[in-house]
């Protein structure tokens, strides 16, 4: 008997508990990886970030990310005096190819690099019918594309608009952090491109990772912290008017 994808959806919620969820949410592993000694983040150092588009580019690149569409990118927010709760905020095809030239000398120029927070308690993962979508032990949410049906509530659960469904794919898609290149002891894409040392992978779990002290010295936010989501995305100098 073949299902229509809307019929799945309708036996969802007994068949899911029986044994999707046993099956689903099991990440590739690297030999000699162990996920248990790892939590992965990532620090944002907005004052180093020049909006120059090489992590969009280098994401792109290294996961095959479709034109139109961003498992990272760039905003560039424009605060002055006369209104700093509404600033102006542009990301030009993601910030892939920079920003225009500033024509106001007024106020505040700073760049905000976005991605998916990794949520120690993502919403995306309550909503997931399937669980396709999960958190795996070392702190990465992820996606399973086999067991994804596309229904797009994850899309729509993620407060930091970071989820897309892959136009060819048919599933979700989002910034992995890079996991078949961290299992190997390699850092992300984005962080290894960035030339001025604005994006940092950090392991929260590893006593020694600079990001301890760097916490402790710092001015250190996460975006939307009233949506206690754990987000594991950290902010260095993060402006009160970013959204």
């Amino acid at each position: 008997m073949n299902l229509s994808r809307r019929q799945i959806l309708v036996l969802l919620p007994t068949a899911a508990i029986a044994w999707k969820f046993v099956k689903a949410g099991t990440p590739e592993e690297a030999p000699n990886y162990k996920m248990s000694d790892h939590w992965w983040g990532m620090l944002i150092d907005i004052p180093k970030c020049i909006g120059c588009g090489n992590c969009v580019r280098a994401c792109q690149a290294e996961n095959d990310v479709p034109d139109g569409f961003f498992r990272t990118w760039v905003e560039r927010y424009h605060v002055t005096d006369t209104d700093m709760t509404n600033p102006e905020v542009i990301s030009p095809d993601g910030g892939k190819e920079g920003f225009p030239a500033a024509t106001d000398d007024a106020g505040k120029y700073f760049f905000v690099p976005k991605l998916c927070n990794h949520c120690a308690d993502s919403p995306c993962t309550q909503v997931c019918p399937v669980g396709a979508t999960f958190v795996s032990p070392d702190g990465v949410v992820l996606v399973d594309p086999k067991y994804c049906l596309g229904c797009a509530y994850c899309v729509q659960a993620c407060p930091y608009g970071c989820r897309y469904i892959h136009p060819e794919k048919k599933t979700a898609d989002k910034c992995t952090l890079c996991y078949h290149r961290i299992t190997k002891g390699l850092t992300t894409a984005c962080c290894e491109s960035c030339p001025t040392g604005a994006r940092q992978l950090v392991d929260l779990k590893n006593p020694n990772d600079p990001i301890h002290a760097f916490l402790k010295t710092h001015s250190v936010h996460v975006l939307k912290p009233q949506m206690a989501t754990g987000a594991k995305v950290y902010y260095n100098e993060l402006d009160g008017s970013v959204r």
